[in-house]
């Protein structure tokens, strides 16, 4: 039986060991390294699919089951066809499993071996959340890539408390995979959790790996942690992964941590932060950030972003774009969105280039001095 997910080598950067490939799916093939925006509850926001295939050329896209699970529901999904149909996106879809969610509503969730009982953010209402529940909510969803349970420990944890939690989440990852009915049309990756303690990653990679799952995540990790440490777990974790599988790093979306990911070996990141930075009036360019809705764009007839190929770049000025965000215009949070994750998405283009040139070390490089990074 052919999985429904496989992943295929082109190429290994000979000077940093960054891989470009491809990851088959059953709705399209992703071209990686790759950014993948958030659609949160089954719609990046502001964003038409037609313009974040045409304007953003984006290729894959996250749903989060959690808030689909709570509205509209899961069923509603199935009944429209699942998410491809409900939101008429005809390319790949991952859907995670709702573990940060859960975690990150700390003074509302009950953790025990069955699973994690919760409060509704949006009513109050108790649920339970267990590895099989999470795989029919994921199957019913549809996604091409489905995430097995998980729990996203906080930021710092003791080495007791994380490895409880991590030897938990590979006890989940083994219910999940053995509820996950439906291997031909969505493939279920695992998610190596181990905190910041190298020996805890190491058995969470060794124990998920012998499960066999078609892709890795690595999670748990650019959650508050300074970048020090982030660097180090990530580039420590990311070769304990098989190399014939697919590399997700979870929750990831600045330029810096995209292009360290791809130096370290992984193949898909994925973030909130194009979108949210966006309502917050501020455009990430190839010279560093701008906040366009600060006084001194108040005459800039200029665009954004000078080598941007965006369709805001190619048609407003900084000026227009200020005016409609101090104006609390939505066309302001759309047009900074389309550019931010134009931006991420040409980035990784550029970086996939860099990979197949053996000089994406250089590349970052130059990128850190143009874009006003000051340290590599």
């Amino acid at each position: 039986m052919k999985p429904a997910i496989t992943y295929e080598l082109l190429h290994i950067d000979k000077n940093s060991g960054a891989r470009r490939g491809v990851v088959h799916t059953p709705h399209g093939d992703i071209q990686t390294p790759v950014f993948m925006p958030v659609g949160t509850q089954a719609t990046v926001k502001s964003m038409t699919p037609e313009e974040l295939k045409e304007e953003v050329g984006a290729q894959i896209i996250l749903s989060n089951t959690y808030h689909l699970y709570l509205r509209p529901g899961h069923e509603i999904v199935k009944e429209a066809g699942g998410l491809h149909n409900f939101m008429k996106w005809d390319r790949p879809i991952l859907t995670d499993c709702g573990g940060f969610q859960v975690f990150s509503l700390s003074d509302l969730r009950t953790i025990s071996e069955e699973g994690v009982e919760f409060k509704s953010h949006l009513d109050g209402s108790k649920h339970l959340f267990t590895p099989e529940k999470v795989m029919e909510i994921e199957e019913a969803l549809g996604a091409d890539i489905i995430m097995s349970f998980d729990e996203c420990c906080p930021y710092p944890s003791t080495y007791e408390y994380t490895k409880d939690s991590m030897e938990r989440t590979t006890r989940w990852a083994i219910r999940c995979k053995e509820a996950h009915k439906n291997i031909e049309q969505q493939g279920l990756f695992g998610i190596i959790q181990g905190g910041f303690f190298e020996d805890l990653r190491k058995q969470s990679a060794e124990e998920l790996i012998a499960l066999d799952f078609p892709g890795y995540a690595i999670g748990g990790i650019s959650v508050g942690e300074p970048k020090e440490e982030f660097l180090k777990m990530l580039y420590y974790t990311t070769p304990l992964m098989p190399e014939n599988k697919p590399r997700y790093l979870m929750g990831v979306g600045t330029p810096d941590y995209l292009i360290e990911a791809a130096l370290a070996g992984i193949d898909m990141c994925d973030c909130v932060l194009p979108t949210r930075i966006a309502r917050n009036g501020t455009a990430m360019t190839w010279n560093g950030k701008v906040v366009v809705r600060n006084a001194t764009y108040e005459r800039d007839w200029g665009p954004l972003d000078p080598e941007c190929d965006c369709y805001t770049c190619k048609n407003y000025t900084r000026a227009y774009i200020r005016h409609l965000v101090k104006a609390n215009e939505i066309l302001g949070i759309r047009l900074l969105s389309i550019h931010n994750l134009r931006f991420l998405t040409k980035l990784m283009e550029r970086v996939r280039i860099e990979i197949e040139r053996d000089n994406l070390l250089e590349f970052r490089k130059e990128f850190y001095k143009k874009y006003g990074y000051t340290k590599e």
